[in-house]
């Protein structure tokens, strides 16, 4: 319990102090922000400062923050601690500046700043890696909540044609809300699916405080326990709780919000403090998970089915379908704008005139096609959904690598402390490319030549190396970058 309530300390003390000094960093003053200066009255709509916080809310908690700690618990009390931190000095980070940049720039998509900052060539493998995390993002918010309907809502198989019906709702939703203007369908229900995700959050943490606390009679009394299934906590920790401590997704939402934000004041709790709302879902999830796991309750459960298990304990059958309705909400909330995020990415890309509501349709259909084929792929073949979600993982952090790599060559370029995202992408750097090297989905380095150097399949000395060596790069060639384009920066137009 006392691991637990310090992670909640820095979350909110820590948070409150580091995220005054991001703001102080980029310097938010009263010039006129995209809502104001380009209103269209479809996506440059200026809202209210409660209203963009829910909104942004929920468009970056997807499943994320419940699915992967209550994986990530499993590596220990240490997740306590790990994801606020890093959610103070990494995930807050990284939504704030990329959510006032892309305000500075006109309410720019991030591939459309990638250009500007980066250049030509790294703006071309992140598009295409954004434009799949965009489409892999939308398909898999599309399979997780339609299961959860049907097997803890409706309580039948999975595997029952009724799942392609719920399928085809959610995707219809989708559908209208990424060719509606912004405040006509995410605007109007949007502060009632952040009340649903808020209290379902609350109840499961007063629910495990109510029950005696966060136990920890699974795991001993260190912070850092071994893996029932042997993973190392370095990377594949930071892989799976992923958007709860920090995630590239949220990049992509928070450039829509940077088109709806009315001040640039307003920024710091629109952006960086909603990360930190999201971090204390994540944390709430994680004690509901410790404290079942610590009774030698679903250990061997997939963390899908202890959704609903942990649910029903801590707030009985009534309120554990509230609680359920709340997990389904999430993925909703961030599957509807993954495909409008997508739209606009596409459509800046080829100059797309998106104020015709005909070509908003167009556009649509061309996104909502191949993520109907995907998501027959994924239901329809054996370990399909498997794949897809780790692949979704994987590009997830390797999308904010290169963020905070554009973050880091703004602030150099702009004379400011650019170290406070140069080192958190620093580390991320050795943490995707480590992972990547090593697991099957990757390049599989142990498995394929360990057997030359006497390295165990399962050791991660050869990718550790070898991350450390794409983490020193990182180091030193994006302050470089910013260096050499600083002049075709501050002479470029959007």
């Amino acid at each position: 319990m006392i691991t637990f309530l310090v992670g909640i300390a820095i979350l909110i003390v820590g948070g409150a102090f580091y995220g005054k000094f991001c703001e102080k960093v980029f310097g938010p003053d009263d010039r006129e922000t995209p809502a104001v200066a380009l209103a269209d009255g479809v996506d440059y709509v200026a809202m209210k400062p409660w209203k963009n916080k829910l909104i942004e809310l929920l468009n970056i908690a997807g499943t994320g923050p419940i699915l992967g700690p209550i994986q990530g618990i499993l590596f220990g009390p240490v997740a306590f601690l790990t994801i606020p931190i890093g959610c103070v000095i990494a995930g807050s980070l990284h939504d704030y500046f990329v959510g006032m940049i892309s305000m500075r720039n006109g309410g720019a998509q991030v591939p459309k700043m990638m250009k500007k900052f980066m250049g030509k060539s790294a703006t071309g493998v992140y598009t295409i890696i954004i434009w799949i995390l965009m489409l892999l993002t939308g398909v898999v918010f599309i399979y997780t909540p339609g299961d959860l309907i049907v097997g803890d809502v409706l309580g039948l198989d999975v595997k029952s044609n009724v799942i392609w019906l719920v399928y085809a709702v959610i995707l219809l939703y989708y559908v209208i809300s990424t060719i509606f203007p912004i405040d006509q369908i995410i605007g109007r229900v949007y502060p009632i699916f952040g009340a649903v995700l808020i209290i379902s959050a609350i109840g499961v943490l007063v629910g495990v405080i109510m029950d005696g606390g966060v136990s920890m009679a699974a795991f001993g009394t260190g912070l850092l326990m071994q893996h029932p299934t042997g993973q190392s906590f370095i990377p594949v920790f930071f892989i799976t709780v992923a958007c709860g401590i920090m995630s590239g997704f949220h990049g992509s939402q928070a450039t829509l919000i940077s088109r709806t934000v009315r001040h640039e004041k307003e920024g710091r709790h629109t952006f960086y403090t909603m990360m930190l709302v999201e971090g204390a879902i994540a944390m709430a999830w994680a004690a509901g998970a410790m404290v079942l796991f610590g009774r030698g309750t679903g250990m061997d459960t997939g963390a899908t089915k202890m959704v609903g298990i942990i649910s029903r304990e801590f707030m009985g059958n009534v309120g554990g379908l509230f609680a359920i309705i709340g997990v389904i909400v999430l993925p909703i909330t961030s599957g509807d704008t993954a495909f409008r995020a997508l739209r606009l990415m596409i459509a800046e890309q080829f100059n797309i005139d998106q104020k015709a509501a005909p070509k908003r349709v167009i556009l649509s259909l061309i996104i909502f096609i191949p993520a109907v084929a995907i998501l027959a792929y994924a239901k329809l073949s054996p370990g399909g959904f498997n794949l897809l979600w780790r692949y979704f993982g994987f590009t997830n952090q390797l999308v904010a690598v290169f963020a905070l790599a554009m973050i880091t060559v703004y602030l150099k370029t702009a004379g400011k402390n650019h170290l406070i995202s140069l080192l958190p992408g620093t580390f991320y750097t050795f943490i995707v490319f480590s992972y990547i090297f090593h697991e099957k989905i990757g390049f599989g380095l142990e498995a394929r030549i360990g057997g030359i150097f006497n390295i165990p399949a399962t050791s991660y000395a050869i990718s550790y190396i070898l991350g450390v060596i794409c983490a020193a790069l990182f180091f030193w060639l994006v302050p470089k970058l910013a260096v050499k384009r600083k002049d075709t920066i501050l002479n470029y137009k959007m």
